[in-house]
């Protein structure tokens, strides 16, 4: 294969990817990669607002975005969201990222909020958002998949679902079942409907995000926190990952390049999950 040919496998034309949570900062950063490699990008997300910063690096293509309100538990507001899609993009979907997902404060264990106080709300909160989202979303979307006869779906699972940290509990037991459902999903899309729906799931190691900076950094003086510097002690590449390091993975999972790939967790972690501490 020349390199022609290689690169001819990341053009994205006249394809169109869905990207749930896509105001989110990785979400975001994976629609300006899309929109780079060609491809018509829908940003789903359920405060949209939030992606006005991203609106000067998309002018100028060479592919197109379009912001569309839409909350993954709550699939009229996808199906509507896909009515946009069709109106604005004149085309199916072909791919699907589902990027939203996120811990809760309150489904996090601490000296003043031990385990069996943790309220059902939050639990919830978080099993919903990171689990039911998930599977709301790829039948959403997925439907058009088996009805066009191919596609491809990628999850956001965690390296949580690889190794449950400490004082996270609801947030590692839902991204495990995400893992688990994008082996699931994989077979069944393959086996049900078309070999050429493919499904996998990216398992990002520690990035700093809003949701976990709390956990990770002292508000007060931004010095890293115990339990930031034990995650950078078990991390042989010593550093958090930055959004922009789950492009490369991501671009190959939606590409021909993996087209012999499905049901597969791949980690994006620094060597985390390789690393035995010792």
């Amino acid at each position: 294969m020349d390199l022609k040919e290689l690169t001819k496998l990341y053009d994205f034309s006249d394809r169109t990817a869905v990207i749930t949570g896509g105001a989110g900062i990785i979400g975001g950063e994976m629609a300006c990669a899309l929109v780079g490699c060609c491809a018509n990008v829908a940003i789903l997300d359920r405060a949209p607002e939030l992606a006005d910063r991203l609106i000067d690096r998309f002018e100028g293509g060479p592919g197109k975005a379009i912001v569309v309100y839409a909350d993954v538990l709550k699939p009229d507001t996808m199906h509507k969201a896909e009515e946009v899609i069709q109106t604005e993009f004149n085309s199916s979907v072909h791919m699907l990222i589902n990027a939203a997902g996120g811990n809760n404060l309150k489904a996090t264990t601490s000296e003043e909020l031990p385990f069996f106080d943790l309220p059902e709300e939050a639990l919830r909160f978080v099993f919903d958002l990171n689990l039911l989202g998930t599977f709301l979303s790829s039948q959403v979307f997925g439907r058009g998949m088996a009805e066009l006869g191919e596609g491809v779906i990628v999850n956001l699972s965690s390296m949580n679902a690889f190794r449950p940290l400490t004082r996270i509990p609801a947030y590692s037991a839902a991204k495990s079942g995400v893992s688990n459902f994008t082996r699931w999903l994989a077979v069944h899309m393959a086996q049900e409907h078309s070999p050429r729906i493919r499904v996998n799931a990216i398992a990002p190691g520690f990035f700093l995000t809003e949701q976990n900076r709390f956990l990770l950094t002292d508000a007060d003086s931004g010095e890293l926190t115990d339990r930031g510097r034990t995650i950078l002690k078990h991390t042989p590449m010593d550093r958090f990952g930055d959004p922009e390091d789950l492009l490369g993975t991501l671009l190959w999972l939606l590409s021909p390049a993996s087209s012999f790939v499905t049901g597969v967790v791949v980690p994006v972690d620094g060597g985390f999950s390789a690393f035995s501490g010792v």
